[in-house]
């Protein structure tokens, strides 16, 4: 319990006062006594008045408050927390509250004002942004309770409990299922690329039509029936893809608000969202982080769900990345021929490890490699240089790509597809690159 301001302007007003009459009477200016009288009275009855209202604001009973709120968010997105107060109070209370909001939560409109009628429930809310991903646990809420007389303010802390969970940013996937596939990947800048030839996978005889090649005629069921007839094929399902995922330290790197690492997991939920669509089975393992995660390729759009309460509370580390450990692993647990993607940031020192690792990777999987590119690399390569300083950052720059393109240029001669990216771009760069080898048939 602490005094208001309003005590604390009455005090400092007598207080005042009683210093002014007191160097009055010490400088020989005559003062009436009843002003004393009157100062010293209004002193004491501020007191008396100051207990009274302390006893009856330890005697307001204490409103009770329950929080409701989704038990998952999305990293970065707002959501909209609400807190529900009931009270025992028959005369009408202004109150404030304040949430203790874990850390890694930002939050707008707290504390929060609101106006207790008798008899009545009030609601009141505030917004809530995760920061970062993982398991959050709300313990207490704090309420201000004014007394009767407004001379005191008393603080009561509140046991509320609740928990939630915050994913990566996987509100877009959910989202695209109400727009048509070709428009949601278009506006997600993903560019399909025009079909080379059939798909590999037979689906059905029908009848020739114009347009279509010689090579589907089928001469078998065309004697058969006396009428030409052609065989149909569509784009190969049941197909594997199993996500490599660097939790190592270069994956630390932040451009804007998400870390390279949030970037890849965000990248990874959408294609493996395409890909169990397009009736693929999808896999993760990770490697060079704390807790290292394997899930086997499955079908299924509940996949999806599967490895969002894999990956949720992943976080990077760090360690070092092991290509060669990360590669064995997978290769004793993934015997099935599958696409594998690679997601991490190369450097010039991982030549000889990392090109070792994806050719043994290489004998029995397609090998896709996907390479974040840090924004402040592009920055400096295209802003101009006037100074010395900027000069030394310009060439430091352009060395510094200039290795990684020799080792990506490297892995492209063994035969090693390479997407080199900024984090932003990887999602649509990796969904393009999936859908022309499903296309082409090139897994």
């Amino acid at each position: 319990m602490k005094p208001s301001r309003l005590l604390l302007i009455w005090l400092a007003a007598l207080l005042g006062l009683s210093i002014v009459l007191g160097a009055l009477r010490a400088l020989g200016v005559s003062v009436a006594p009843n002003l004393l009288s009157i100062n010293w009275g209004l002193l004491l009855a501020l007191l008396a008045l100051a207990v009274l209202d302390a006893i009856r604001l330890k005697r307001l009973p204490t409103p009770r408050v329950q929080r409701q709120m989704p038990g998952s968010l999305a990293l970065g997105r707002w959501s909209e927390v609400r807190l529900e107060v009931e009270h025992d109070f028959a005369q009408p209370l202004n109150i404030h509250i304040f949430d203790h909001v874990p850390d890694g939560l930002s939050f707008e409109n707290l504390p929060l004002s609101v106006e207790l009628q008798p008899g009545q429930h009030s609601q009141v809310g505030y917004r809530l942004r995760p920061l970062k991903r993982g398991h959050f646990t709300f313990e207490h809420c704090e309420i201000n309770l004014p007394s009767p007389l407004g001379l005191w303010s008393d603080k009561r802390l509140l046991n509320v409990t609740d928990n939630t969970r915050v994913y990566p940013d996987f509100a877009r996937l959910y989202g695209g299922q109400l727009l048509a596939v070709d428009n949601w990947l278009s506006q997600l800048g993903v560019r399909q690329r025009q079909r080379r030839g059939l798909g590999m996978e037979f689906h059905q005889l029908r009848e020739f039509r114009e347009g279509d090649s010689l090579r589907q005629i089928d001469w078998k069921a065309t004697a058969r029936q006396r009428t030409p007839i052609a065989r149909e094929y569509q784009d190969e399902r049941d197909q594997q893809i199993i996500f490599m995922l660097d939790c190592g330290r270069r994956m630390r790197s932040q451009d804007g608000e998400l870390a390279h690492f949030d970037h890849a997991l965000n990248a990874c939920l959408l294609l493996s969202y395409i890909a169990l669509r397009q009736g693929d089975a999808v896999g993760l393992c990770t490697f060079a982080g704390d807790r290292q995660r394997h899930l086997a390729p499955v079908k299924g759009s509940g996949q999806l769900n599967v490895l969002l309460n894999a990956v949720y509370d992943l976080d990077s580390s760090q360690r070092p990345a092991d290509y060669q450990a990360a590669a064995s692993q997978l290769l004793a647990r993934q015997k099935r021929r599958a696409l594998v993607v690679l997601v991490t940031n190369l450097r010039d020192e991982d030549d000889d490890e990392l090109l070792s690792a994806v050719k043994r990777l290489g004998k029995h999987h397609r090998v896709l490699v996907a390479s974040l590119r840090e924004d402040i690399f592009d920055q400096t390569r295209m802003a101009p240089v006037q100074t010395l300083p900027e000069a030394l950052a310009y060439c430091g720059t352009l060395d510094y790509l200039n290795a990684r393109a020799e080792l990506h240029e490297r892995l492209s001669a063994h035969g090693v597809q390479v997407l080199d990216v900024r984090p932003g771009e990887l999602g649509a760069e990796l969904v393009t690159q999936y859908l022309s080898w499903k296309k082409a048939g090139a897994f």
